[in-house]
């Protein structure tokens, strides 16, 4: 008997992703959906690059770190959306062993980034807002430079435990991924071996990855919603404000869709509730960035019309 184990411990190369499941008539109608989805959130973050690449007032820390974040969505999404639509086209999507924990890496680093780089974009905004008069003289380009270089070379070093770890567990008969892309979750389930040594790192170092970021960004609101109150006049708060709430929304959204996730436990428990909450920090959430920033700010706006009205 334990022969035949670790034969079959050595014979998983590949697993499959089982996607959405049996949605019957509803397989094209969404493949179109989060495919058009796909397409408008890269056009989007594209534009935001290009917009703020081309109007020299937009040359400043907040689309600096805007520009990053454009950047970080791309890579975001495409590492899980095309594999996603080609689950919906198919009966079974075979993703190699390799190929998978590839997959959780790029998107787990990429998630990780995301979290500091927003802490960061909060820092920005507490400083204009609580600080104006040192603003100039703080945020200067080397530090943003220095800020999104350490929130990207966080991300990309905070599973490199994890992922040691993970590729030596041991797989026996099952291999199926009930889940459109490689998540750690599922793919721990999938192992036959003692998993603990796994999970408490992974939880470890994913609660420190994550809430120290978002214990940061508190922080700055915060102070920042503290200074905004202390504003006399309602004008001037609004003015305060909508510096802001862009990101606040951003962040909002971001956070509350990664807490319903992973903290959730009843989201845990159905399957099919955890993949649509997903689909909406995975694909969802990287479509809203531009549209929020490009529709709540003027500048960007009237950019983009200056440079559609030029090349039509």
């Amino acid at each position: 008997m334990p022969d035949v184990e670790g034969e079959n411990q050595t014979t998983i190369t590949e697993f499959i992703l089982l996607g959405f499941g049996d949605l019957h008539e509803l397989k094209i109608p969404v493949f179109v959906a989060l495919l058009v989805i796909y397409i408008v959130t890269l056009t989007g973050n594209i534009l935001i690059i290009v917009t703020v690449s081309y109007n020299h007032n937009l040359h400043n820390p907040m689309y600096f770190f805007l520009c990053n974040l454009s950047v970080l969505e791309i890579c975001y999404t495409t590492s899980i959306a095309p594999k996603m639509l080609k689950t919906l086209l198919v009966v079974q999507e075979d993703i190699s062993f390799s190929a998978c924990l590839l997959q959780f890496y790029i998107f787990g680093s990429l998630a990780v980034a995301e979290c500091f780089l927003l802490a960061a974009m909060s820092y920005d905004r507490y400083l204009a807002i609580c600080k104006p008069l040192h603003y100039a003289s703080t945020m200067k380009f080397q530090l943003c430079f220095q800020l999104a270089v350490v929130s990207w070379v966080i991300g990309f070093l905070s599973l490199v435990v994890t992922m040691p770890m993970v590729s030596r567990l041991p797989f026996c008969a099952s291999k199926e991924i009930d889940h459109f892309f490689c998540d750690l979750t599922p793919i721990i389930k999938l192992s036959c071996g003692d998993t603990y040594m796994v999970r408490i790192p992974a939880f470890i170092i994913a609660s420190l990855v994550s809430f120290l970021p978002f214990l940061l960004t508190v922080l700055s609101y915060y102070k920042i919603i503290s200074t905004i109150l202390k504003i006399p006049s309602t004008t001037g708060k609004q003015k305060a404000f909508s510096t802001c709430s862009s990101h606040l929304i951003v962040v909002s959204v971001f956070y509350g869709t990664l807490m319903v996730v992973y903290a959730a436990p009843i989201v845990n428990q159905w399957p099919n509730l955890n993949k649509t909450f997903s689909v909406l920090y995975t694909v969802v959430t990287p479509l809203i960035n531009p549209i929020i920033y490009s529709l709540r700010n003027t500048e960007v706006k009237e950019t983009l019309r200056e440079l559609f009205s030029k090349n039509l």
